[in-house]
């Protein structure tokens, strides 16, 4: 990352606000370097009004690797309320690096509770194994990407067995970014009652931490230096687990200069960090 860049997501410290991702998006967007790799809007995965996901196929005929982005926002909100600001840019990256691209989008609290996101993410998981084919796609080959609440939802799948869709999972692999992997330990904000109930006492049925450690799914975790301590500590906790469970380093990488929001808006522009990890880890698990 260029002095100057990492210097601005710096200004805009840690906090995560509208103000703040909104100043860090306005950074990458004028660096988004992607040909249009044309895309297919608003799919449905399953029969709520959310149950949607982009579709970007490239066309090139040959079975691609399947890379599914869940993205972040909240529990019980959407930061990214206009089209023009939907973090397609990971999907559209994945097509215009040789794989089926696709996000999803996940129904909020506090209609729908926990296991709400884990469940979607089952019935993406499962619309991709059977029709990923048609679009160019190797069922055989889906990768999960989840950003903060996605990396949460992505979490609670694969820590569930009663939800996966095949063995393992019915993934190659999957990257967390910034999840929350116990909300226990996380701050009891608005958004996180209204999706896992006002009772922390129950919260602990939400943890999908010990479910990581044991699944044989291969992880790669992230976590930002600027962001914020609740992220900060799950990805501590999370090492410190591992490693006790493992007798190794976990799959972490600490993302330098970077702010909460802005691995994943790199991704499609010159700063190619982020996107190096999510493409070489893609190849591995996918070879």
């Amino acid at each position: 990352m260029t002095p100057d860049l990492q210097t601005s997501i710096a200004r805009e410290g840690r906090e995560v606000t509208p103000r703040m991702i909104a100043a860090t998006r306005q950074l990458f967007a004028p660096l988004l370097d992607l040909p249009d790799p044309g895309v297919l809007r608003d799919v449905p995965y399953g029969p709520d009004i959310r149950h949607r996901m982009d579709l970007y196929p490239g066309s090139d005929g040959v079975a691609r690797p399947v890379l599914l982005f869940a993205g972040g926002g909240g529990y019980d909100q959407d930061r990214w309320p206009d089209a023009g600001a939907r973090p397609d840019n990971v999907a559209a990256m994945a097509a215009c690096r040789g794989m089926l691209g696709a996000v999803m989008q996940y129904r909020l609290a506090p209609e729908h509770r926990f296991p709400a996101g884990p469940e979607d993410v089952a019935r993406a998981v499962a619309w991709l194994r059977d029709h990923a084919a048609d679009h160019g796609g190797d069922p055989l080959k889906i990768v999960l990407v989840g950003h903060c609440t996605g990396a949460t939802h992505v979490g609670g799948y694969l820590a569930d067995p009663s939800l996966h869709v095949g063995p393992a999972g019915g993934v190659a692999g999957a990257i967390l970014m910034s999840g929350i992997y116990d909300p226990r330990n996380a701050t009891p904000d608005d958004g996180a009652k209204a999706y896992f109930g006002a009772d922390r006492r129950t919260w602990g049925e939400a943890s999908c931490a010990v479910g990581l450690l044991s699944t044989d799914v291969p992880l790669l975790f992230t976590v930002s230096e600027l962001d914020p301590p609740d992220h900060q500590t799950q990805a501590a906790q999370m090492v410190g687990a591992w490693g006790l469970a493992h007798a190794a380093y976990a799959p972490m990488h600490l993302l330098i200069g970077h702010n909460h929001v802005s691995p994943v808006l790199s991704v499609g522009t010159p700063e190619r960090d982020v996107e190096g990890l999510i493409t070489n880890f893609v190849r591995r698990v996918t070879a």
